[in-house]
């Protein structure tokens, strides 16, 4: 039977907006780390769209509901909770009051799953400094109907403010602004924590993380928190931050957010770094020592505007979010380091996407743009398409238009659809809008193969190549030697390469037939690659040693999948152990005994 979609805005959202929409939300949750769950209430103001509309409908997942009723009447109403399809979870609709007012608030008491799959407990010996639990939250795509019952798509967009209470020597967090704690009334253990998040968000940008926090200051309006193992050196590597905000500014519209912290997480966070307002994730793997890996930090900064103030209406729109926010995040690089920099990133990306269509299959459907996920998990879909195709077409639109017209309607999209959500069809017919002068230009552009058409893109933009090609020209050296002559090669090879043109040189070599082990032993005496902190270069050069089958890259591989929870890093090491007769054992059996270190079932591969 063929799968359906599940309303008629959001293939993945059992949610009805279009009948009665949720308007803000307040949360009140007891963090129970003894049983791994959160408990309490919410309350939901709702609006009706129609007067003949008698329910509102929400998604939820694994949640046990208590109690539903009135807020303002304190009549107990009616509801029913359907049984849980597929990764989506539950239809859960309450029956309203028929002679209500088009607003009410209904309160709801619940508690999650200790599953809840938005949520990742640790315990202490999980954690940096063995001492405390942590928990950290992670509802991109959709998982905030497993944290609360919502309208779980991101076509939904409400202000929110939560009381949270947890052990009094623990810090709470969320993607809002902390307004006060105080010591819980009954219980001098534990303490109650206040936040505020005024601007209206979609659902998976809720997010809490509790645990033993540190922070320091990094700017006007930024601090980093952290375990207190990390905070210092997270400190050094994000400072930069207030120049990456002006640069955003500079370029789309004022800062709304108020502030702007980073919270470096556990070893094992899955991903590199997660946008929620106020409190971006990001992974500890970026801390390189010489912030060589801060780009992650501009890409999160600028789903300030882009993902977070202007959002996709469904997932099956999600480079709106993600093309956008990778064209601003190198118009940022851009801006700090020159445009030779922005087109050196560009050509990276373009391989990335190339690996990844070769990978995912160049007629698989949801390579598309604009992908048909009808009974598709989104997470399932996640790939670096929506990214790096959104991002070429975003500057094939530019060379085609002008970049300092093409920015001024990035301005311009930006102050029209802030606080909204949109699908591809309006984005489109707003860029029609904004250059009805250049419509012959815009009809050149081959839409339907852009958003519908699977593979890699019907174009590819001009980058300048000037900083890839010091690392195409040492590849090439190291391909056509002799593997009985290496004299000619010397430390001094890489002694002006910066971080990212030594990953770019180390990305291409992958590419090529695996390499002499004698070649690889004589690059590590010469550019001490087994040694460097930089994670990005540590993991590309174990996969061009496990790809050469050399064994002294075992280990090494097996050290970074246990120390680290990165699915951009563990993945591919884990495919390349087992793909290798001699690794395969040692990777299977590091696998089970760490399964519980990687919690998230539902993991991507990002940034």
């Amino acid at each position: 039977m063929e799968a359906a979609r599940l309303s008629p805005g959001d293939p993945n959202s059992f949610s009805r907006p279009d009948l009665c929409v949720v308007r803000r939300i307040h949360l009140n949750l007891t963090v129970n780390f003894a049983l791994n769950i959160l408990s309490g209430s919410v309350d939901l103001s709702v609006e009706r769209q129609r007067n003949d509309v008698h329910s509102v409908v929400l998604d939820a997942k694994q949640l046990t509901i208590e109690e539903v009723h009135h807020l303002e009447t304190g009549k107990t109403l009616k509801y029913t909770l359907d049984g849980a399809t597929a990764s989506f979870g539950s239809k859960f609709e309450i029956h309203l009051p028929t002679e209500s007012p088009e607003c009410i608030t209904v309160r709801i008491k619940y508690r999650t799953s200790s599953n809840a799959s938005a949520l990742q407990w640790l315990k202490s010996e999980q954690t940096a400094g063995k001492k405390h639990p942590y928990l950290f939250s992670q509802c991109q795509a959709i998982h905030a109907r497993s944290i609360l019952p919502c309208q779980d798509t991101p076509s939904v967009k409400a202000p929110y403010t939560a009381e949270i209470c947890v052990p009094a020597d623990l810090v709470v967090l969320m993607s809002a602004v902390r307004s006060g704690s105080v010591l819980h009334a009954e219980d001098s253990t534990l303490r109650l924590h206040k936040f505020e998040q005024k601007v209206p968000i979609p659902s998976y940008l809720i997010a809490i993380v509790v645990g033993a926090l540190e922070s320091r200051k990094i700017g006007p309006r930024s601090h980093v928190w952290s375990e207190k193992e990390f905070v210092d050196a997270a400190a050094y590597e994000f400072s930069e931050t207030e120049e990456m905000l002006k640069a955003g500014e500079e370029l789309l519209t004022p800062y709304v957010w108020g502030i702007y912290d980073l919270l470096v997480l556990p070893p094992s966070f899955p991903f590199g770094g997660m946008e929620n307002p106020c409190i971006t994730f990001v992974t500890p793997t970026l801390l390189a020592g010489d912030k060589s890996l801060a780009n992650v930090i501009a890409h999160e900064i600028a789903h300030s505007w882009t993902g977070n103030l202007v959002t996709n209406a469904n997932w099956e729109h999600f480079w709106l979010n993600e093309g956008h926010t990778v064209f601003v995040e190198r118009k940022i690089a851009s801006r700090m380091a020159g445009e030779k920099e922005r087109d050196f990133e560009a050509l990276g990306g373009w391989k990335e996407l190339q690996g990844t269509i070769d990978s995912m299959g160049a007629d698989n459907k949801l390579t598309n743009l604009v992908p048909d996920l009808t009974g598709v998990d989104p997470d399932d879909a996640f790939s670096t398409v929506p990214y790096e195709k959104g991002f070429n077409l975003l500057v094939h639109l530019e060379q085609l238009l002008g970049i300092a017209e093409f920015e001024l309607w990035l301005k311009h999209y930006i102050q029209t659809m802030q606080y909204k959500s949109l699908k591809t069809g309006e984005w489109k017919d707003m860029l029609y809008s904004y250059f009805s002068d250049k419509k012959t230009l815009l009809d050149s552009v081959d839409w339907d193969a852009w958003f519908n058409t699977p593979g890699m893109p019907p174009i590819k933009p001009q980058y300048d190549t000037t900083l890839s090609d010091a690392c195409t020209g040492l590849r090439e050296r190291w391909v056509r030697a002799d593997e009985t002559d290496l004299q000619a090669f010397s430390k001094d090879d890489i002694k002006e390469m910066s971080s990212k043109q030594l990953r770019e040189f180390l990305a291409q070599l992958f590419m090529q037939e695996p390499m002499p082990i004698a070649k690889l032993e004589a690059m590590d005496q010469l550019y001490d690659l087994s040694t460097v902190k930089n994670s990005e270069i540590r993991f590309r050069w174990i996969r061009l040693g496990l790809k050469a089958h050399w064994q002294k890259s075992i280990q090494p591989a097996l050290g970074m999948v246990t120390e680290q929870g990165r699915m951009k890093f563990t993945r591919p090491l884990y495919r390349d152990l087992f793909s290798w007769d001699e690794s395969r054992a040692a990777g299977l059996q590091t696998l089970e005994k760490k399964s519980a270190f990687h919690a998230f079932d539902h993991c991507r591969t990002s940034n």
